[in-house]
């Protein structure tokens, strides 16, 4: 090619991604993509690197595959979609992303907006007339933290490098920007596609603490009777496991993780306290929350009042919540893994002598705690239950049997969860995606994203998500299945089959609990019909079916899912659990 030669936006504009580190764009596009997808052929008809495309045949799998890429790398990826159709259909995985704090770039074509052929891209089709509404990005604006217009060519590698920088910035998360067909369909000059350097302009990181917090939390956690911490995604960063694992052993502190995202301490750990906060709060004195959105449920208990309190997080104040309302003493903006580093620091050169004795003290105290809790879980997972009718927890228990250490779990069990996080304890770090957020339907896609990410790392590790009947229906089933087929991507989806939405049911009886709705058993929360063979949608896209009603089938047929995933080949076991 003549270096002379002006260059299509759409060219620059894969090329910046490519220098920036995106190497996916997980990809559902229509009309308005039309220069990409040309220069996307061109670029692999002269041997050029560009970005990756892995076609999905739904947006809610796209935005989750890059939101489960991302929790295995910490790279945010692109999601390329159609106009405001495709973002639609895409913002509840944004908000998926922004609650686990995992960047992505969503990336949308707009619809022409030259009407007589005055440009070229202009405007040759019926929807481009309709799919033009007054504000796109209004669509995703309180699910992103950064959002624009590519203006033009001449900018489009530092717009590219801006969303880059935005995405991965302390706390990180989705971006948006949307790309006009006129402008990717316009010519550049060479001289005018200068790249900006990552190293030069990226992200800010949260940073350490000021030294006199680090040693007031020390010192707090040393005197304290019975101090606790309460975590959720510190674990997002593997070397914050390994501190706050440090930091629980040094000052005899139990380690709450409160609906966890991450494996934030190993459940195998001695100074474990559980995944609820609740049964500590009347005990507590001083208490540190480190990386956590909602440290306990209010209604359920509040710390005595008494009780003194620190907050680390990235978000101390959690800016994308309109209303919070947990109060702290101390609150700072910091680096997990810097912030625990510097207390244990902190207490290695102001301990008394006394300090090893109160840990040992409480030790006695945690150990028949951690007892207490292993019985109470042996005894829960000991019944199968009945046929037609398999015990959750049972479920659960058995499948943890049967994985590997290193395995990873996508949680989506919702009124199931702490059953998966108890039954199915993840011990590494990087081995739990948890639900953050509150749109149904992520875990399928999770999982293929994450799939996609080990095996570029050369990892053995399977991926498992466990999810209900009515996550399956959220997720695009055919659109996951499709994908695990097309890319070789061998998930194991586990499906709990109760018939509806329990968390409907619950929350129900929760307010009205003599309610007419009790009295009547009618919630609306079931979603009937025979046969129920959800395995045989993804059967029909490749992958290997099971169904199991009763105790004696799980075992196999787990064992033949696994089987079937260590030739390549996606999985699907449902399980008949208690009907609603």
């Amino acid at each position: 090619m003549n270096t002379n030669t002006p260059l299509t936006t759409a060219r620059v504009f894969l090329d910046g991604l490519r220098e920036v580190g995106i190497d996916w764009l997980f990809c559902n596009l229509g009309t308005d993509h039309v220069t990409l997808i040309d220069e996307l052929a061109l670029a692999e008809q002269e041997g050029r690197p560009m970005p990756k495309v892995l076609l999905c045949p739904h947006e809610n799998v796209a935005i989750h595959m890059a939101g489960g890429y991302a929790a295995i790398t910490g790279r945010g990826q692109g999601v390329m979609v159609h106009v405001d159709a495709g973002t639609a259909n895409a913002v509840m995985g944004l908000h998926n992303l922004l609650r686990a704090r995992l960047p992505a770039l969503l990336m949308a074509g707009k619809a022409p907006f030259a009407l007589h052929g005055e440009l070229p891209g202009a405007r040759d089709n019926y929807v481009h007339y309709v799919q033009d509404p007054f504000d796109i990005a209004s669509l995703v604006r309180p699910y992103v933290r950064w959002e624009y217009n590519l203006p033009s060519g001449r900018v489009a590698k530092e717009v590219v490098r801006r969303a880059h920088t935005l995405m991965h910035n302390e706390p990180p998360g989705p971006v948006y920007l949307t790309l006009p067909r006129e402008v990717l369909a316009e010519s550049v000059p060479v001289e005018a596609t200068r790249g900006f350097s990552v190293d030069r302009y990226g992200s800010g990181q949260a940073g350490a603490l000021p030294d006199a917090v680090a040693r007031q939390i020390a010192r707090s956690l040393m005197q304290s009777n019975c101090p606790l911490i309460v975590t959720a995604y510190a674990g997002r960063k593997p070397e914050a496991v390994a501190a706050l694992s440090e930091l629980a052993e040094l000052c005899g502190v139990a380690v709450v993780t409160h609906n966890p995202h991450h494996v934030c301490i190993s459940p195998d750990h001695r100074w474990f306290g559980g995944f609820d906060a609740g049964p500590w709060l009347k005990e507590v004195d001083f208490g540190l929350l480190v990386d956590v959105d909602v440290p306990w449920l209010p209604q359920a208990g509040e710390p005595l009042a008494q009780s003194r309190w620190a907050h680390i997080d990235v978000d101390p104040i959690k800016t994308d919540f309109p209303m919070w309302g947990f109060a702290t003493d101390v609150r700072q903006q910091a680096d997990a893994a810097t912030a625990l580093r510097q207390i244990i620091a902190a207490v290695h050169d102001m301990a008394d002598p006394g300090l090893g004795q109160r840990v040992a003290q409480r030790q006695d105290a945690m150990a028949q705690r951690q007892q207490q809790r292993l019985s109470r879980l042996h005894a829960q997972a000991a019944d199968p239950g009945p046929v037609g009718a398999l015990n959750p927890v049972w479920v659960c228990a058995q499948i943890h049997a049967a994985l590997k250490p290193e395995d990873v779990i996508v949680n989506e069990g919702i009124r199931n969860s702490p059953h998966v996080l108890q039954h199915i304890p993840r011990t590494l770090p990087g081995t739990l995606i948890g639900a953050a957020g509150g749109g149904l339907g992520y875990s399928a896609g999770m999982a293929l994203g994450a799939s996609l990410a080990l095996r570029e790392q050369g990892s053995k590790a399977r991926v498992v998500h466990v999810e209900g009947d009515g996550g399956f229906h959220f997720s695009t089933p055919t659109a996951v299945y499709a994908v695990a087929q097309q890319y070789q991507l061998p998930i194991l989806s586990v499906v709990l089959d109760n018939g509806g939405w329990q968390a409907v049911k619950e929350a129900v009886v929760r307010m009205h609990p003599n309610g007419a709705s009790v009295q009547t058993n009618q919630f609306h929360a079931r979603v009937g019909g025979e046969p129920r063979a959800f395995e045989q949608v993804a059967a029909a896209f490749g992958a290997h079916p099971e169904r199991v009603t009763q105790a004696d089938q799980l075992r196999p047929a787990l064992q033949r899912c696994l089987l079937a995933m260590d030739r390549g080949q996606a999985a699907m076991l449902v399980v008949q659990i208690q009907p609603l």
